[in-house]
């Protein structure tokens, strides 16, 4: 007999490895206009090891109730453990005790501002090759993100887009 616990998973950010983010906007199936993207995906370069990395990713998705292969709403919950900052051209993706920041490009920024929202995928499946600060092609970006490996071993998450108040 198994049951189900709401007892935390331990999780090691240390074995986490490199994390980057990659935005990008495009089509999404039932939806009109474009929908603004986040991809959050480790390296692989854990020094504990690649598995040990992914590991580290689920117990943090799973820490915050987010299931991996399960879309979330975080546009209609505002205690969502997952925040979008989107200022000065750039995103912040911020899941205690993570945040990640990266640029985004004109067509996301305006995707973003006409939706009011950001379409979040975070993958326990390593992507060593899309090193940050590196070009990665338009190819390159279908192959991984449309692989269903990768989006089965994600955690989908609609963000609403947040500003800073002046």
């Amino acid at each position: 007999m198994t049951s189900t616990s709401s007892v935390e998973t331990p999780f090691k950010a240390a074995e986490l490895g490199t994390l980057a983010v990659i935005a990008w906007s495009g089509d999404h199936p039932g939806e009109k206009g474009d929908m603004p993207f986040l991809l959050a995906y480790s390296l692989g370069d854990s020094p504990a090891g690649p598995e040990a990395g992914e590991a580290a990713i689920r117990a943090l998705l799973r820490n915050h109730g987010l299931a991996v292969g399960a879309v979330h709403d975080g546009v209609r919950n505002p205690s969502f453990p997952v925040s979008l900052l989107v200022e000065a051209g750039q995103a912040v993706v911020s899941m205690h005790p993570v945040n990640a920041q990266c640029p985004v490009p004109p067509e996301w920024l305006a995707a973003a501002e006409a939706r009011g929202n950001a379409y979040f995928l975070f993958t326990t499946r390593p992507w060593p090759t899309a090193t940050p600060g590196r070009p990665v092609t338009e190819e390159d970006l279908q192959s991984f993100v449309g692989d269903e490996e990768t989006l089965t071993a994600a955690a989908h998450c609609l963000l609403p887009v947040r500003k800073i108040r002046s």
